[in-house]
């Protein structure tokens, strides 16, 4: 069953010093595994004489992947990740660019600079909580479609699409809780002349 996590809707930055070596993070939304990596690569192009840019992100509650970039195994990429998933987060990606400053930081060091990275740039941003919810596929007569429209778009339920075929057809986010009421309420609005049919599960802002 699809569970409620946090994301953020702007690109958020923060930079810390451990040991004379700099480490700006930088954190983004991420709706899809391509636009993490579009991401990376925008970081990686405006930081090429940094040391490492070290990567991660988590998408869509099934991608979780970080990225080491020359730094000792396990010590860069896992923690941030580690740090993304404790708080919560998902569809998102994290990219935290070192400029080494001389010091050598050993293996627990670096755990701790680039999971503190991320963390320390987490405690910045203003969460969103998405939860889950259905959406909804509606088709109704053209006759009957722009009251139900309005209708649709007065209520807390957004309308994703609207479809025109031989019928009128909208695609409406309907959080999980209001789902069951939802074909009562439609039907009352359209004496019944509407065709209510739940679509994929996705997730809303609550």
């Amino acid at each position: 069953m699809p569970q409620p996590y946090l994301t953020i809707n702007t690109l958020i930055e923060h930079e810390n010093e451990v040991r004379r070596s700099r480490f700006l993070c930088a954190i983004s939304p991420a709706e899809s595994v391509e636009a993490a990596q579009a991401f990376i690569a925008e970081r990686r192009r405006l930081h090429p004489s940094a040391t490492h840019n070290c990567t991660a992100y988590v998408v869509g509650q099934r991608w979780q992947k970080g990225d080491d970039d020359g730094e000792p195994g396990g010590t860069a990429g896992t923690p941030m990740v580690q740090a993304l998933v404790g708080r919560g987060f998902n569809d998102v990606v994290a990219v935290v660019t070192r400029y080494f400053g001389g010091v050598l930081l050993g293996a627990g060091g670096l755990v701790r600079a680039y999971g503190g990275a991320v963390t320390e740039t987490l405690d910045r941003v203003k969460p969103v909580r998405m939860v889950p919810a259905r959406l909804m596929r509606v088709a109704v007569a053209h006759d009957q479609a722009g009251r139900l429209e309005n209708d649709l778009r007065a209520s807390r339920h957004p309308v994703r699409e609207v479809a025109y075929g031989a019928q009128v057809t909208f695609l409406v986010a309907v959080g999980d809780d209001d789902v069951a009421g939802f074909g009562d309420w439609v039907a009352t609005l359209t004496a019944g002349r509407a065709r209510v049919e739940p679509g994929a599960e996705i997730h809303v802002p609550e």
